[in-house]
């Protein structure tokens, strides 16, 4: 490696991120470590010094994303000098085969390696530099070097990693372990966003309800009181939570704690107790119900999304009707749904019998088309009644309309004759689609 170091405050650094909320939280992470040593955002590709693509391996279409921008890359890497970099899931899952694949690319660093990124990005790259190493402790991150998106809406990790080794899911492999943050610097920095004026903070982990304190080794119910004392956020939230895990003491603090949202994302991933033992899921489809239950009768106003997977290997007909039966039951606002993708390393990839891709396909458009019937048929529901809904800004579509989120978590794009981003707002429900609400402020 050449001793000549790169001066970051001469650099103009571009990020693209595939994947979840863990994902977006480390793109923060990153170019928060990037602006500390004064480097620069640029607003496009062309412009970029440094450019840094932050890969989710959870699907394997996420993984053809990869490599279909790594493509785009491949002739400005010839008309000018810029350093690449693959970090996140795909780089710990796959290391150097990127390198062999896009020999172009600068440097691989896995989601435990953030903190060298300074080394590596100030040094000239006279040879490729791979950093995938593990380690058993959390690797906290200084509050104010996240370079946040948002100035309304906070993402706080409690906790990274994965002990439940489904047998389709790539998590433990890419994550690694579950390792818990000191529950003291959680609260702290959700003191500190509070006091830069966020008015909502979403906790994130890969199974937040697992969660316990390094020190005293209370749980995620506590942790949830905790936060909620603090004053300044009116709005919590989590993701992502595990049915297996979810206890009547989360369901309880969650009803008590006033600023917690009565909205929950609980994958289910099946409605079949018999493709559930196969995921290794550790719970039934009467388990999953109770869980429910107890949830609205705690909360009958509570607002639940899930994941679906369709195809998974050897789901019969009968075993996929129980799927659109559990959608017909519980009735989600939203839902995530996707045809079974096989990941390397994980159980369900050495399964032999394969759903046939086209039956995969006509499962996922029969989920889709029932879901959006039911989340039509909710939101209409909805019509003439006066919400509180957090701003975030100006609708996509729409820039004279603006666009925000329930306590729920539904989209609502408004009218309002005030500017009224970052605020909290009554709005009031006019008409909607099956994706989103409309209305207008009061």
């Amino acid at each position: 490696m050449k001793k000549e170091t790169v001066d970051l405050k001469n650099v103009k650094y571009y990020i693209r991120t595939f994947g979840c909320q863990m994902n977006e939280n480390d793109s923060e992470r990153i170019a928060g470590i990037l602006a500390s040593e004064g480097a620069k955002p640029s607003r496009s590709l062309e412009e970029s010094d440094l450019i840094i693509i932050n890969t989710c391996a959870v699907r394997e279409k996420s993984e053809e994303k990869l490599y279909s921008f790594l493509g785009r890359l491949t002739s400005l890497k010839k008309r000018k000098k810029v350093t690449i970099g693959v970090v996140g899931c795909v780089a710990q899952l796959y290391d150097s085969e990127i390198f062999e694949k896009k020999p172009f690319v600068d440097f691989i660093m896995g989601p435990d390696n953030y903190g060298k990124l300074s080394e590596i990005v100030h040094s000239n790259q006279e040879e490729k530099i791979s950093s995938t190493s593990w380690s058993q402790d959390f690797h906290d991150f200084p509050s104010e070097k996240i370079f946040r998106e948002s100035k309304i809406s906070a993402y706080v990790t409690i906790m990274e990693g994965c002990n439940n080794f489904c047998s389709y899911c790539i998590v433990p492999f890419t994550r690694g372990r579950e390792k818990f943050r000191p529950l003291q610097n959680i609260l702290q920095e959700v003191r500190e966003v509070a006091q830069k004026g966020f008015k909502e903070v979403q906790l994130l982990g890969q199974n937040v309800n697992s969660y316990r304190d390094t020190e005293s080794k209370k749980g995620f119910s506590f942790l949830l009181k905790e936060v909620n004392s603090i004053g300044g956020i009116e709005w919590f939230r989590f993701i992502t939570s595990h049915p297996k895990n979810f206890t009547l003491d989360i369901a309880e603090a969650m009803s008590e704690a006033e600023n917690v949202c009565h909205q929950l994302h609980l994958p289910i991933q099946s409605g079949s107790t018999s493709v559930l033992k196969r995921m290794n899921r550790s719970y039934t489809r009467e388990d999953y119900l109770e869980k429910i239950c107890m949830l609205r009768n705690l909360m009958p106003d509570i607002n639940l999304s899930t994941d679906i997977i369709v195809g998974f290997p050897g789901e019969t007909e009968e075993e996929f009707k129980d799927t659109l039966s559990m959608l017909e039951e519980v009735r989600f606002t939203n839902i995530f749904s996707f045809r079974y993708s096989s990941r390397p390393r994980t159980a369900a990839s050495r399964q032999k019998n394969a759903v046939p891709f086209e039956e995969k396909k006509k499962r996922l458009i029969q989920v889709q088309a029932l879901q959006k019937e039911i989340q039509r048929n909710f939101n209409t529901s909805l019509i003439g009644k006066t919400m509180k809904i957090l701003c975030m800004g100006k609708s996509k579509k729409d820039t004279q309309v603006y666009s925000g989120r329930n306590e729920g978590y539904q989209v609502v794009n408004f009218k309002s004759r005030d500017n009224v981003i970052g605020r909290f707002v009554d709005v009031r429900i006019t008409s909607c689609g099956p994706y989103s609400l409309i209305g207008e402020a009061s």
